[in-house]
């Protein structure tokens, strides 16, 4: 059996240096609107689901790398039938920013400078969930990108595809979220 010999002085100091380590954390992304692997309320689905109000989520990201030049947002369907379906682009939010507000999508409180793309939808900003009835619980998920560069090249109507090559080798970090949505 094998006894550790920790010095009073190193003992009493060992929750400090813990804290301090829990205290700078990681890159989180959360939403006061859900928790991580909980449903998203309806009102933020698509105006094709009864009580959706296609309003956009809030959502907080802290604890990104300090090199962090510009952030890059999106939300995904990742449902097999749904194939990828994308709910939410948005590209150049500024490196300061650490916030959406609800409802903020396509009105004057994004965060200035952000861009946001269109959707799977066709239509510019957030689409909330519309998921198939019957087809089960969607993921959607959330993901802000901390990149390198202070902004992207994208037009508003770029795909997927291309917001994953314009962010491709240049992210420092990502956060995650996942809501789910079923009908």
């Amino acid at each position: 059996m094998m006894v550790l010999d920790l010095s009073l002085e190193v003992a009493l100091s060992l929750p400090v240096l813990l804290g301090l380590a829990a205290a700078k954390g990681e890159f989180t992304l959360e939403s006061a609107a859900f928790a991580d692997g909980r449903p998203i309320p309806i009102k933020y689905a698509h105006h094709g689901v009864s009580g959706g109000k296609n309003i956009s989520p809030p959502l907080e990201w802290r604890n990104w790398p300090r090199e962090t030049k510009s952030f890059a947002l999106a939300c995904i369907d990742r449902h097999p039938i749904a194939r990828n379906w994308v709910h939410w682009l948005v590209i150049n939010i500024a490196e300061d920013t650490s916030s959406i507000p609800e409802g903020a999508s396509g009105t004057a409180n994004m965060p200035k400078g952000a861009k946001e793309l269109k959707n799977s939808f066709g239509e510019l900003g957030w689409g909330g969930p519309e998921p198939p009835p019957g087809s089960g619980e969607h993921k959607y998920e959330f993901i802000v990108y901390a990149l390198n560069v202070k902004s992207l090249s994208l037009e508003a109507n770029s795909s997927l595809a291309a917001f994953n090559r314009a962010i491709e080798g240049k992210v420092i970090a990502q956060a995650k979220l996942t809501g789910t949505f079923k009908r």
